[in-house]
């Protein structure tokens, strides 16, 4: 009996403004960095938080369960430690006139804080 593989689905999903706002990044990224990543560091009064920082080609590899997501203007690292907490997200960029930043959808916060900078699981 024969098996086909299954193409495993993203860790983390990206609306079209999410992937600009990448490329833009990536655009007036510093010397030698290869993307961006994203992480969710303890932090903020409900533990955890959203981070996203460029990536240097000296970065890369350093964590072997990392995944990495290409989009069409650069490549999202995600923090192998963080995948459990963030699978099935969809990450966002949203603009309005007082701020703009990325935005999480994120199936697996069962709670925020007030201030809406940081999450639990």
């Amino acid at each position: 009996m024969a098996t086909t593989a299954r193409t495993r689905p993203a860790a983390l999903n990206l609306t079209p403004s999410a992937q600009a706002r990448i490329a833009a990044l990536m655009t007036r990224a510093p010397d030698g960095s290869v993307g961006v990543k994203l992480s969710t560091p303890r932090r903020g009064c409900s533990g955890l938080a959203y981070s996203v920082d460029y990536v240097a080609e000296a970065q890369v590899g350093l964590g072997p369960f990392d995944e990495r997501i290409e989009t069409p203007g650069g490549t999202l690292f995600v923090d192998g430690g963080s995948i459990l907490y963030l699978v099935g997200s969809t990450m966002d960029w949203v603009e309005d006139d007082f701020t703009a930043g990325f935005v999480f959808a994120n199936p697996n916060a069962k709670g925020a804080c007030g201030c809406g900078e940081s999450f639990t699981v």
